[in-house]
């Protein structure tokens, strides 16, 4: 059994770069600057949340103005 781990792990060394990518796992350099990576996902998310704050605010006001001039044109 001796021969086949050491068989496997040669393999495994050989191999390492092609399984991560075919796998598509993290590596310790992946994760180096994770929290720097979610902290700037999370800021987009908070410029995307006003965006849509604001564009649901002036839709809205648009639809109150049409319907003022649908009233005005009747």
């Amino acid at each position: 059994m001796i021969g086949m781990d050491s068989y496997m792990n040669t393999y495994l060394d050989r191999r390492m770069k092609y399984l991560i990518q075919d796998w598509d796992l993290a590596t310790r350099n992946d994760l180096g600057d994770f929290e720097t990576r979610m902290q700037a996902i999370e800021d987009a998310t908070k410029e995307i949340d006003t965006f849509e704050a604001e564009a649901e605010a002036k839709l809205e006001a648009m639809e109150q103005r049409l319907m003022r001039l649908r009233e005005v044109k009747r």
